[in-house]
This record gives structure tokens, sequence and C-alpha cells, in this order.
């Protein structure tokens, strides 16, 4: 058990009252989606972007809480410990530990401030890529968050052996402490539920009644946590060729959210080569099942939020591709005949998360995998 400053939380029932609207709005968001064709020729909206905090680690998923305000995860940096493990990508560097992952507070326009630090992060030397804590919800009367890894759970070891738990989903109580509720990648070192390679990456987040719902892009699978802490396999998202039709490419599932009749929408990254036009939506049964495809033509989702309206956004990590020459991610509202509006994209530098606000705007976390210089925008569609 850690103690960390976290206060302006938890308020009993509103946060049921948040997990119910999400539902019945998502609905009619992905019965637009299913509606929707590609990106190409969507309209060019471009609303205006304002920066709302600067600084930040590595940021990646936010949330507002029952306060009204934004939480943010920052993966952290990692350090300079002798813990470290290896990076699952090329050049297969160590990353090493240290406790500087966080969650950050933005009350408003300046008034930023780090309310739990100390958490686990794992990066090379420069700080970036780090992995850390990737996405927060809340429910259940705390805050949770997923703390990634992405790699062989095996190669663990010498960080648990630190004191450095990855792949867990943790638990933030109103009074600043927090603990490991479970570990989500030993899931994978135990069923690998694709059977491909073992890696393992707890990433996108929501909080439900009854479980938690987590995408874990390393094992191509949406899980499932009971209340009792039991993990199981709700979908497996299957493997493309590429049009040359001589290798395939994972699908990477990233984000969830849940409609109203309790069916469960996953975007997905997808692997490499990161084909532009090629991530997908799909739906998954409540109980869980074979995922069906509801929207194609976007490229690397990173994440999906709805707007109290039924509005549907598609947040792209990067618009041409993880391999083309920019930088820029792109947000995309899904109308409720079906088209599609691009509302912004030059100067989404990488982003990593978004949210919908109780102002109707839209936040966006930037420049999601460096050290230093991450940053929240605010966008008003």
């Amino acid at each position: 058990m850690k103690t960390n400053e976290f206060t302006h939380f938890l308020c009993g029932g509103y946060v049921m009252k948040i997990a119910e609207r999400r539902m019945w709005t998502v609905v009619a968001v992905l019965s637009a989606l299913i509606l929707a064709g590609s990106v190409r020729g969507a309209v060019e909206a471009q609303a205006p972007i304002q920066v709302i905090a600067t600084g930040l680690d590595n940021p990646r998923g936010l949330n507002f809480g029952p306060d009204g305000a934004l939480y943010v995860t920052e993966a952290g940096r990692g350090g300079s410990s002798t813990a470290c493990a290896p990076s699952p990508d090329p050049p297969f560097a160590n990353r090493c530990f240290g406790p500087t992952g966080a969650i950050t507070r933005i009350g408003a326009i300046g008034d930023q401030r780090r309310v739990v630090v100390g958490l686990p992060s794992i990066a090379g030397p420069s700080g970036a890529p780090a992995q850390g804590p990737v996405d927060i919800d809340f429910g259940l009367g705390a805050a949770w968050v997923t703390i990634g890894f992405a790699g062989d759970p095996a190669n663990r070891a010498p960080l648990e052996a630190a004191g450095a738990r990855m792949g867990r989903l943790i638990r933030v109580l109103p009074n600043g402490q927090w603990n490991d509720v479970v570990d989500i990648s030993a899931h994978e070192a135990a069923t690998n539920p694709d059977a491909t390679t073992v890696d393992s990456n707890p990433f996108g987040l929501r909080i439900l009644p009854d479980r938690a719902l987590i995408a874990d892009p390393g094992a191509n699978a949406l899980l499932q946590v009971g209340l009792n802490g039991a993990i199981s396999t709700l979908a497996v998202f299957p493997a493309r060729a590429v049009p040359s039709g001589d290798r395939t490419f994972q699908s990477v599932p990233t984000s969830v959210a849940v409609g109203a009749n309790g069916e469960i929408y996953v975007g997905e990254l997808t692997g490499q080569p990161f084909l532009v036009g090629a991530a997908r939506v799909y739906r998954v049964p409540a109980g869980g099942g074979v995922p069906t495809v509801v929207a194609t033509g976007f490229t690397n989702i990173i994440d999906i939020a709805v707007a109290a309206d039924g509005a549907g956004y598609v947040l792209e990590h990067d618009a041409d591709g993880i391999l083309g020459p920019g930088v820029d991610g792109r947000v995309i509202r899904v109308n409720a005949d079906g088209t599609r509006t691009v509302i912004a994209s030059a100067g989404l530098v990488k982003p990593g998360g978004l949210a919908v606000g109780p102002d109707g705007a839209l936040y966006v976390t930037t420049r999601s995998n460096s050290a230093g210089i991450g940053a929240v925008v605010r966008i008003q569609p």
C-alpha cells in the first residue's frame, strides 16, 4: 500500500451517473459508425486548439472526475535503476525503472498539479517513450488506472524484484492510497489468447458497476476483470493480410467503450506496417465472443470518445501512419448521418488520449511519447 496526495475526488452516486450517461450515448455514436464509410473525403473543419497544460511526461489517457476536474495519466520517464527489462521493439534497448509515473489534475487553465506521484515507470535513457500509467476511469468508489508494460511478462522479473509492478490494474482511493488490484499481464503469460508472441500492455480502460474492461494491444485481446479479481478473455482481434498478401499485421486494440445495450466497442491501432486507413472499430457482445467490424477507414486509432449529444469522436495517433513522415494525429467526428468531419489535425503531435468535457469541448493529450514536453489541449468542435 502506497499513499499519495489525491484530493477533490469521489462523491458517491455521481460516478455511476457518469457511467450510465456514457453507456446511453455510445450506442448512438456507433450506430452512426456502422453507416460511415472511409475517412477519405471527410469534411475538414479544423477547430482551434488551445493548450491548457504543459510539461507532462509521456501523457496518455485522460478523464473527467466527479469533481469536474480533468485527470491525466503520465507514463513517466523511467529512471536510472538497475532494474530493467528489454524493449520489445528495435533496437531492443533496456527500459529501466523509476517511480516517475503520475496523475495530473487540471482544474482550469494554469491550474495543473500532480496529485499522485511515485507510480511505476520504465523507459530508455531519454525517458521516451515510457511505459507506466496509461488510462484512468472512475467507479466503484475509486479511480482506476492501467499500468502498461509492452513485452513478454516473463521479462518483468528484475522489475518485480525491485518492487516495480508493471502490467497491472491499480486502484486509487479518495484518501490518496493506491494499491495493485490484479496482474493483468499474467493473464497473457498464462493463456496467450491470440496464440502468437507472448506480449502484454494493459491500455484502454472502462469501469462498469460489475467489472473492468481492459484492451490489451500486446495480447490483441479484450479482457475483463470481475469484482473478485478474476481475469477472463472477452474477445480476440484477428490479424489481417496486407494488400500484397505476403504478410499479416496484428490488430493492436487500444480503446474500449460500452453501449446502452451492453455491447462493447473497441478501436484498434493496427500493427506494422501501420497501413493508412486500415484501423477499424469492432463490436463485441456484452458477454464476449467473436468481434464484428462496425467501421473502417481509420488510421492508428488510439482512443474513442462520445459527447452528450451522441456525436462520436475517434482519435488517430498518426494520420499518415506511424511509419509515415508526418507526426500529427487527427480527431474525427462521426456525425448522426454517418458522415465524418475532421475536427482537428495540425498541431496534434502524437496524441495519446481523448475525453469529452462537461462543456462539450474535446480534450486531447499530445506528444504522448515525449518526456517533459507533453501537453493537454482543448478543442471546441
